[in-house]
């Protein structure tokens, strides 16, 4: 991509913390838009997701790439002022508040819309704005619990798993992402704002779809994908191997020596291996011990089975196709150091020096925001001296 940024021109309030919207509104700033990312003054939560590094972590460095920092006091009247004066100039605003939050100070999308009338107001929540649960509050593993995501991830023991990895607030800001994008280019065709309503929970049902499909068609015994598919143990780790379809089938068996598995009527059709899965997969699971993770890669490989070794992620950063395309990108990020970066398709890679590859300190642009509002500095450190903003520039100038 080497034209102006689609998003290039627009401003975006981005009050929300976490992942769900940050994740949004990253994306945003990485298409070209300028966001303001308005932290309480002991900062987003989520830079105290994880380890932390200074005033950072993975998660706070990955989902704000590209933002700029204001810190404010919102129960200070200075402080809340400046949050006002900010969103009659947005073109989105993003906030992931408890439904009532952003209305006790008058930052919600009916306080907003009078002086903001084609503004784009993306409201996150866990359960939503009405409902029983509504006021509850919700993270990523709370969902995939309620959700019954866990219900179809067990462990060897059948003990319900979340998944590894934030994967719902993750979705739930690509949801966001195409959500606002939708509504940006509505404006721009018809010259009308939105307010658009989202939360966790909703988007764990869409991200499970076909899932809750299978469950109402068939109960809680849904039928497989496919068989032979799964993770098995090799001599020396683990390997996926995907064998589903009848011809592949037909392949491995042939590679393991049991060509007569693919005839015989308990397997040789898709819908046999799948009334047959326990007693197939055990068979599998026996047969794979017998090779290297490297052997079986090489050797299914060679007949078209669908299969890749079970890599950490140390073995995906430094893996030959990951290096020779150019995967992931190595980036010096202040206070974190040499870092991966792994590109976002459809985005170019990041680098070092690069402001979108650069994830805020807190209240790293406190001043720079102020000042483009017209305010001095004099003022700007009275309002710092208040306790409404922290601008860290001008004190350590000032220093």
């Amino acid at each position: 991509m080497t034209d102006e940024p689609a998003f290039s021109g627009l401003r975006v309030i981005d009050f929300s913390q976490g992942i769900a919207g940050p994740h949004c509104g990253m994306l945003l700033a990485q298409h070209g838009a300028e966001v303001i990312k308005v932290e309480p003054i002991g900062g987003d939560w989520c830079r105290e997701l994880g380890k932390r590094y200074g005033d950072l972590s993975a998660n706070a460095v990955i989902y704000n790439l590209g933002k700029h920092s204001i810190a404010l006091d919102l129960k200070n009247p200075e402080g809340l002022e400046i949050a006002k004066t900010l969103c009659a100039s947005a073109d989105v605003i993003i906030e992931n508040y408890r439904p009532g939050v952003m209305a006790r100070f008058g930052l919600d999308e009916k306080s907003i819309r009078p002086t903001n009338k084609k503004v784009i107001y993306y409201s996150v929540t866990g359960f939503g704005q009405e409902g029983p649960n509504s006021k509850l509050p919700a993270t990523d593993s709370v969902v995939q619990a309620y959700s019954g995501l866990m219900s179809v991830n067990l462990d060897h023991r059948g003990v319900p798993q979340r998944i590894g990895i934030l994967a719902i607030d993750i979705s739930t800001g690509l949801y966001g992402f195409q959500a606002v994008s939708a509504a940006l280019y509505r404006r721009a065709m018809k010259g009308v704002g939105a307010h658009i309503e989202s939360s966790l929970m909703e988007a764990v049902g869409a991200f499970q779809s076909a899932k809750m499909i299978e469950y109402v068609k068939e109960g809680s015994e849904v039928t497989s994908p496919g068989v032979p598919v799964g993770t098995f143990k090799a001599k020396d780790g683990f390997i996926n191997v995907n064998a589903r379809r009848d011809a592949h089938f037909a392949s491995l068996c042939t590679l393991i020596g049991r060509e007569e598995l693919a005839t015989d009527p308990r397997y040789a059709t898709a819908l046999a291996r799948g009334e047959h899965e326990a007693e197939l997969m055990t068979l599998m699971r026996e047969t794979m011990t017998g090779r290297t993770v490297a052997e079986w890669n090489k050797a299914l490989n060679e007949v078209d089975v669908l299969n890749a070794p079970v890599h950490d992620y140390g073995d995906y950063l430094d893996d030959p196709h990951v290096q020779a395309i150019n995967a992931v990108a190595w980036v010096d990020h202040s206070g974190i150091g040499k870092i991966p970066m792994p590109n976002t398709p459809g985005l170019p890679p990041a680098k070092t020096g690069d402001p979108l590859s650069h994830s805020p300190h807190l209240g790293e642009h406190t001043t720079a925001v102020l000042r483009g509002m017209g305010l001095s500095d004099d003022k700007i450190n009275a309002l710092s001296d208040s306790g409404a903003v922290l601008a860290l520039e001008t004190k350590a100038a000032a220093e």
